[in-house]
């Protein structure tokens, strides 16, 4: 039987040839492993096992420093049943129409007016102004808005001179416009990103396509929905994506302007978390709150990366 197989594979012009790709392949597979190795023992370390350490303190009660005690389901159980906690996550979901859903909005529209301007100093200027609050830091973002929405701040004072004193307010104060006033500093902020990602966007759609809708007797509305949004796909899903996550993840705006407060008007889950950990010592119950928005961020971006793979 085995000189039959050596007589086959001797006979057989290809055979040597394809032991070299495969052994070459081994090799490479064998090298990219070597190169990845340091960068993924770093995320390891840094990421997975603080994971891992997250997921098995969700299951004790432990201040951090004694001994922890087992605390079964309970700590997931508060986040269902505490009104804090629930009102956490709900305050989430709604600063995503601020954090993502107008910016995204807005950034398509002014994507598309900043494109029918000619290139010169009035376009560029006005790419840089929508873009600037991407790149101060947000620490700094949130001391001025809380500035600005301050009793004598500059939203008050614009509200005086326009004859609407009795709109005028203490913002970040007021229990009904606290958290919509911290999903306009986010909007401020996401708005500049989702611009000029989608401005890139369109500069990659093909000339010709606009051509043939005009030829079409497409109107601008028209080939706005034909030609620029389905371009745009690619660009949309990683503005969305971006975004989305800002919001279910937000912290540093609202730990400067409001604390959570007035009350838990502006609580949202990173502040929430941050107060069990380090104010209340709750390290159990802020590591199932943890876990609990990390596994809701994968449902939630899932099916828009899926989105935007599909052809």
């Amino acid at each position: 039987m085995t000189d039959v197989l050596l007589r086959q594979r001797s006979e057989d012009p290809l055979a040597p040839r394809d032991v070299v790709r495969r052994s070459a392949r081994r090799r490479r597979n064998w090298a990219a492993l070597i190169w990845v190795a340091p960068a993924f023992g770093m995320y390891a370390l840094f990421v997975l096992y603080p994971m891992l350490q997250s997921i098995q303190y969700s299951f004790y009660d432990w201040d951090g420093i004694g001994r922890a005690k087992p605390a079964g389901l309970d700590n997931w159980k508060a986040i269902f049943t505490q009104p804090e906690l629930l009102h956490s996550v709900e305050h989430a979901f709604i600063l995503i129409v601020f954090y993502s859903v107008l910016p995204v909005g807005l950034g398509l529209v002014a994507a598309a007016l900043i494109r029918e301007l000619r290139p010169g100093a009035f376009s560029t200027t006005a790419r840089v102004l929508l873009f600037i609050p991407q790149v101060l830091p947000l620490v700094a973002a949130g001391i001025a808005w809380t500035w600005m929405y301050s009793s004598d701040g500059l939203v008050n004072q614009v509200l005086r001179a326009a004859g609407l004193e009795r709109h005028t307010r203490a913002w970040l104060g007021d229990f009904t416009f606290a958290l919509p006033a911290v999903g306009v500093i986010g909007v401020w902020v996401m708005l500049g990103f989702c611009t000029v990602l989608l401005l890139a966007g369109i500069g990659k759609i093909e000339p010709e396509l606009y051509e043939a809708a005009r030829l079409d007797g497409a109107g601008r509305v028209h080939e706005f929905l034909a030609v620029t949004l389905p371009g745009l796909r690619r660009e949309l899903v990683v503005c969305t994506t971006f975004t989305v996550i800002a919001a279910l993840a937000s912290f540093d705006v609202i730990q400067i302007s409001t604390q959570g407060g007035p009350g838990y008007q502006t609580m949202v889950p990173g502040v929430e978390i941050y107060r069990l950990t380090f104010l209340q010592q709750h390290v159990g119950q802020a590591s199932a709150l943890a876990v609990f928005l990390a596994a809701l961020v994968l449902v939630i971006i899932w099916p828009i990366q899926r989105l935007g793979r599909d052809r």
